[in-house]
This record gives structure tokens, C-alpha cells and sequence, in this order.
């Protein structure tokens, strides 16, 4: 039987976009157990915090918080244990050459299924500075205003 289609977003880390420059996006399946599948599909995971590292040729996500299933039993686990991530040999040798000199972390950045599969989108992060937060703020703010007089001017011709 085939598995259902379905693309649905589950969790996106928006504080990721605003604490780092993100770059070299990949996508990558991650090892759960069934209450956790189940936790997920409820929306009850955080991703704000979490981090990928790279430790004896695998790939983990740690710090990523999934709440233990309400109906579950004996089968939850801790809720913030390394999960690991399942890549290719080949994208975690790269992912470990890049986070290994220093300055770059790697962070989720969304967490979705895939014909019934959770994934995790994963990106190579350059911490932001001070500065350049403000003027994030800033074009997001030009942004917003700008949406709006469109709006505005379109409610004013449409009467």
C-alpha cells in the first residue's frame, strides 16, 4: 500500500532566521520512536533550542523538546534525548568538516512530514551580530509597511 501524501509543516524556527545567517540547507529523516510520531502530529515539540552535531560518523539533534504522549505508557522517553539524524555518509563527513573549525553551528530549521516520514530541515548558521539584527528589524519593518499601503490602496480603489 502506498503511503499518504502529505507535506504538512509541523514546527519552524523563525528564531533561527533572526539569530543566524543560514546557509547550506539540507533535509534529513530522524530516528522516533511511536509516541513520539504521535507527539508530533498533536504539534506538541519545540525546535527553538535545538542544535545538529556530529559524533562517531553520525548525526544528532539534541536539545530538540518532545512532549511526552498523553495516552502513552511505559513506551514515552526523556523528552529532550539526541535523536539521530539519518544522512548519507557523504553529508555528514561534509557537515562534520564544516562545524569542526569553529564559528558554525548547525540548526534545525524546520520539522515537516514527508509521505508520512517526520524530516527536519537542517542549515549551516553564522551567528548574527547586534547590528545586523537591527537591521533585520528594520527590513522587516519596510516590509510590513509597505504590504500595508498596498492593502490600503486597494481597499481605497475597491470602494
Amino acid at each position: 500500500m502506498a503511503r499518504k501524501k502529505d507535506n504538512s509543516l509541523i514546527l519552524e524556527n523563525r528564531k533561527a532566521r533572526f539569530e543566524y545567517f543560514l546557509s547550506d540547507f539540507l533535509t534529513a529523516g530522524i530516528a522516533l520512536t511511536g509516541t513520539e510520531i504521535k507527539s508530533l502530529r498533536a504539534h506538541d515539540a519545540g525546535i527553538t533550542d535545538a542544535y545538529v552535531f556530529v559524533r562517531g560518523g553520525e548525526a544528532y539533534l539534541a536539545n530538540m523538546h518532545i512532549a511526552p504522549y498523553k495516552e502513552g505508557s511505559i513506551h514515552n522517553v526523556d523528552h529532550l534525548r539526541d535523536r539521530k539524524l539519518l544522512l548519507h555518509k557523504k553529508e555528514i563527513a561534509k557537515l562534520g568538516a564544516k562545524l569542526k573549525p569553529g564559528g558554525l553551528t548547525c540548526v534545525p530549521t524546520k520539522m515537516f512530514f514527508s509521505h508520512g516520514y517526520a524530516k527536519v530541515e537542517i542549515a549551516l548558521a553564522k551567528g548574527k551580530q547586534l547590528h545586523d539584527k537591527r537591521a533585520s528589524i528594520k527590513e522587516r519593518d519596510a516590509k510590513r509597511k509597505i504590504r500595508q499601503a498596498k492593502n490600503d490602496g486597494v481597499d481605497a480603489k475597491g470602494e
